[in-house]
């Protein structure tokens, strides 16, 4: 028998920042370790559009080399960054060599924050063209499930959920602008987390995709999302509070006529409701109703950032995959229509608020999915059609609070009866954040779920628990 070597790989990311800290461990091997991890894992599971080997070693170097790691919250971690978020070294993707923009000479603001405290970028995930669909595929590969591997991991955020459920990272950034984060959460059995509006420095794409686009963080424990999301909004992390007698909403509607959830996602929101009952708090039902007009104006939307995404990166018709360029050209003529207006999202943003106010709700409780994942292929080669349909059949529950510019997290709950995993989606209103991540606080202790899909991280056995 071979002796089990033992590795940083699986650790928390709270967990190394201490011992990093602490001097119980070098940024430099808890690099070197998820480095060689990502490169026994990645050939299987194509998270990564870039891994920065060398320069990263080189990075947590500098982090050793550092005397005061004591004001370091992430000391040390290995980080991913999504690849339409420019690392200063890398070029900047969004999914396509046709809006691929050269070599960015500076990080941006959020990179910028996650490296002062002490992370060290490891690479850039994959996602789909222009970030637009709830599947991961390129023209050079196809991000997969670590819980099943012919599934997907989601979209448009794929990449670095696969990235943290099979170990290759502890935390990864994403940016969510109709469910890129919360999609890909639930997938894979991850927390993901939205902010809400002004929360966290944007500055993607063409103006946000209208606002509705945020950064955010995708980790497998309420610790490490709550240290990541401090780290993004520019803040000193804080400890939870324990949450006291909330009123939660509870509501299975979905947002899209014809679509609703399925028995394993109704379960999942039945099984939190009884555990928020079991901690104290008031679990009452309240459907909402979602106006036609929500989902026309939000599909507009959705298509308009895609017409301005292209603008932005200079490309050319043709030089798009042909589902991406239906898309572009629907955005055109929804802008030409005056279909995207500001006074719509408004309006919305402004009926929700008013919603948790006048009934008094803490937080809105929803599925995170409608049904199982789809399969992990080559969408990029699809029609336009399949594209649309496999993605709002299966994900429709996120967009109305990118519309709303509400926090919403995604948690895990459970599994599948197939194995995949299920979440379920916590909502709430302006400034909510830490409330939404202190109840999921609550259900992590209630009812504690793999940090990992079965069978990874491997090989090797983890230190630092």
């Amino acid at each position: 028998m071979h002796d089990i070597v033992p590795t940083w790989v699986g650790t928390t990311a709270r967990q190394i920042a201490r011992a990093v800290r602490r001097g119980d461990a070098s940024a430099t091997q808890v690099v070197a370790d998820h480095l060689d991890h990502i490169a026994r894992a990645d050939g299987e599971l194509s998270a990564f559009r870039a891994v920065r080997g060398g320069e990263a070693i080189v990075e947590a170097e500098k982090v050793d080399e550092q005397e005061d790691l004591a004001n370091l919250p992430l000391a040390g971690v290995p980080v991913a960054v999504k690849e339409n978020t420019p690392v200063a070294g890398l070029a900047t993707w969004r999914g396509s060599a046709a809006v691929r923009t050269e070599v960015a000479e500076d990080d941006h603001e959020v990179v910028r924050r996650l490296r002062g405290a002490g992370a060290v970028v490891v690479g850039v995930t994959r996602m789909p063209e222009l970030g637009l669909w709830a599947t991961t595929d390129d023209a050079s590969g196809t991000s997969r499930n670590p819980w099943q591997p012919a599934r997907t991991p989601g979209g448009s955020s794929g990449g670095a959920a696969a990235a943290v459920a099979s170990g290759m990272v502890p935390i990864a950034h994403g940016n969510d602008g109709f469910g890129s984060i919360r999609i890909p959460a639930a997938c894979c059995g991850l927390l993901g987390l939205k902010p809400g509006r002004d929360v966290v420095p944007r500055q993607l794409g063409a103006e946000d995709w209208f606002g509705l686009t945020e950064h955010g963080i995708l980790a497998s424990c309420v610790a490490d999302a709550a240290t990541g999301f401090a780290v993004l909004a520019g803040r000193r992390p804080e400890k939870l509070v324990q949450p006291a007698r909330l009123r939660v909403a509870v509501s299975l509607t979905s947002p899209l006529a014809g679509v609703r959830a399925d028995a394993a996602n109704r379960d999942a929101v039945a099984a939190t409701s009884r555990r928020l009952t079991e901690a104290g708090h008031d679990v009452v039902g309240h459907e909402l109703t979602y106006p036609v007009s929500l989902g026309l104006r939000g599909v507009a939307t959705w298509f308009a950032g895609a017409a301005e995404d292209a603008v932005v990166g200079r490309a050319g018709g043709r030089d798009l995959q042909p589902r991406t360029r239906r898309h572009v050209a629907l955005g055109r003529w929804a802008q030409r229509r005056g279909y995207v207006r500001e006074a719509d999202r408004t309006a919305w943003r402004e009926r929700m608020i008013g919603l948790f106010a006048d009934h008094r709700i803490d937080v809105l409780l929803t599925p995170a999915l409608a049904g199982v994942p789809p399969l992990a292929s080559s969408w990029a080669r699809r029609s336009w059609a399949a594209n649309m349909w496999s993605c709002v059949r299966y994900a429709p529950y996120a967009a109305p609070w990118n519309m709303a510019g509400l926090p919403a997290l995604v948690v895990p709950a459970g599994q599948r009866p197939e194995g995949l995993p299920v979440g379920v989606q916590l909502v709430g209103p302006p400034g909510s954040e830490l409330l939404l991540l202190a109840v999921a606080g609550q259900l992590e202790i209630m009812a504690p779920w793999p940090r990992h899909a079965p069978s990874w991280p491997r090989p090797g056995s983890p230190v630092g628990r």
